[in-house]
């Protein structure tokens, strides 16, 4: 059962740190475009969408590295676990309006045409990621 924990944390600490640094990274490119994506969701004053676009590119680009290199991994999981129930949140508020956008995760552009519903699939996916790795970390902890 170690061997399964230890794997299982490995691998959702590295599928998670890439997967959050490349949006990041992504993000980071484009500013302007993501800038964009945040104001389609209705939900910001017209100030803070770019606020949220300067800013949130680096915090995922920040978790991401620290994922990868096994670092405060702790904190950063309950980062991306704060951002990502605040991103099914929004998708949740675009699904209930009927707006159709694409969400911005991965392109700034928003040219992808991932629809809120295909988006919000994939971040319950992530957030069960997200808390099973949690719970791996803490198992790893308690064994030591």
């Amino acid at each position: 059962m170690k061997l399964s924990r230890n794997s299982f944390f490995l691998t959702g600490r590295l599928v998670l740190g890439v997967v959050f640094l490349y949006a990041g990274l992504i993000k980071a490119a484009d500013v302007a475009g993501f800038a964009g994506q945040v104001a389609a969701y209705q939900l910001l004053p017209y100030a803070f969408n770019y606020l949220v676009a300067a800013t949130l590119p680096y915090v995922e680009i920040a978790c991401g590295v620290l994922l990868l290199f096994k670092r405060h991994v702790r904190p950063a999981l309950l980062l991306l676990a704060g951002m990502n129930l605040v991103f099914i949140g929004a998708l949740l508020s675009v699904a209930w309006r009927g707006l159709e956008i694409d969400c911005g995760c991965f392109d700034p552009t928003g040219s992808s045409g991932t629809s809120a519903g295909a988006a919000l699939l994939r971040d319950l996916v992530l957030m069960g990621l997200i808390v099973m790795t949690w719970r791996f970390k803490s198992a790893r902890s308690a064994e030591r």
